[in-house]
């Protein structure tokens, strides 16, 4: 069997999810951040000023000019497994797609009007078909949710130094910056469900998230799905200083760590919300997005809540382990300090005795 006619009996495999609306997926959280960051003072200001001065035909010149366009006969496995999952997620838009000479993982959707996603040639090297089908999805999940006009926003402030355009004098931009990344840390988890529900291959999905983490060209080969699968447990049991450094490692990012995203996918796609959705249970384009940001809220504060109550835990069993040990310390020297000093006692007598004598 020829790998087309392989990969058209995965699909046939697959279930199409006709008129699936991305708010069958978005992560609550996501759309939070998201809301935030729309009410924050100064962002559609700088929304229209960037765009003002660069355009959307900027934008697309920006990420396209050092770049292959993939069609049919360019990249036709990456052609091949973008039909593919457009099809499972019924996107009928046209939504190009491009390759760009750089040797890192990474993958992006951006644009305006007219969404794209441009893929690192790295990655191509790294990724096998079903895997490219699960990051094609993700990106494809990142489109249909809008998230392109932001992701190309944080771009431009992180790369290409808006602070220094006389047209956004004015316009705090590390407030904007911040609450950016935090929401593209939320997106993330959305497009992640994304790229499952377009693949329906959650051994690719892993996968793909350990060659994102440690693959490389001349070991790929050797790399172990399990002993990834073990790796993502036991990174989100670390208690104690982990902890902080988790946390702290998560500031200045964009993007979750890749072990965390997969842990969290692991939960959600072994939960009751994916089984309903591929059963066919799913809120529609066609009824119209309707937005509830009460339920959101209460929704993410929940997510929130559980991070936070797991945070507390951990943080609580950490003094407790430390003030255990401390105690027991304590104990140690204080017994320690005694017998030293019953020690010191008798060397004393018996130095007093000798002098006597």
């Amino acid at each position: 069997m020829s790998e087309e006619s392989g990969s058209t009996v995965a699909l046939l495999r697959r279930r199409v999810l006709e008129d699936i609306s991305p708010a069958s997926w978005e992560h609550p959280a996501d759309r939070v951040a998201l809301q935030t960051l729309r009410a924050l003072p100064g962002f559609d200001l700088l929304v229209k000023r960037t765009l003002g001065l660069i355009g959307e035909r900027g934008i697309r010149l920006m990420f396209q000019a050092n770049a292959v366009r993939v069609e049919e006969d360019q990249f036709a496995t990456l052609h091949r497994a973008l039909n593919e999952v457009k099809t499972t997620l019924d996107v009928r838009d046209d939504v190009p797609l491009f390759v760009s000479h750089a040797p890192w993982f990474n993958a992006g959707a951006y644009g305006v009007d007219k969404p794209f996603i441009v893929i690192n040639s790295g990655t191509l090297d790294l990724l096998d078909e079903r895997e490219l089908r699960v990051l094609l999805a993700h990106e494809l999940g990142h489109v249909m949710s809008g998230h392109a006009l932001y992701h190309t926003m944080l771009v431009l402030i992180l790369s290409f130094g808006l602070r220094n355009l006389p047209l956004l004098a004015g316009i705090a931009l590390v407030p904007i910056r911040l609450a950016l990344q935090e929401w593209s840390r939320k997106s993330e988890l959305s497009a992640d469900r994304a790229g499952l529900l377009g693949s329906q291959d959650p051994d690719a999905a892993l996968s793909m998230f350990l060659k994102a983490s440690g693959g490389s060209i001349t070991t790929k080969h050797e790399l172990n799905l399990a002993a990834y699968a073990r790796q993502v447990e036991e990174y989100e049991q670390h208690e104690g200083f982990d902890t902080v450094f988790k946390f702290l490692n998560l500031l200045d990012r964009s993007h979750p760590f890749h072990t965390l995203r997969a842990a969290e996918l692991k939960r959600w796609g072994a939960g009751p919300e994916c089984a309903k959705i591929l059963a066919g249970e799913y809120r529609r384009r066609s009824e119209g997005r309707t937005e509830n940001y009460a339920s959101d809220l209460s929704e993410a504060a929940g997510y929130y809540a559980g991070e936070a109550r797991e945070r507390a835990r951990e943080v609580t069993e950490m003094a407790r382990n430390i003030a255990q040990e401390t105690t027991s310390r304590a104990k140690r020297a204080a017994s320690e300090a005694t017998e030293a000093a019953r020690h010191a006692v008798d060397r004393l007598s018996e130095a007093f005795g000798r002098r006597g004598q």
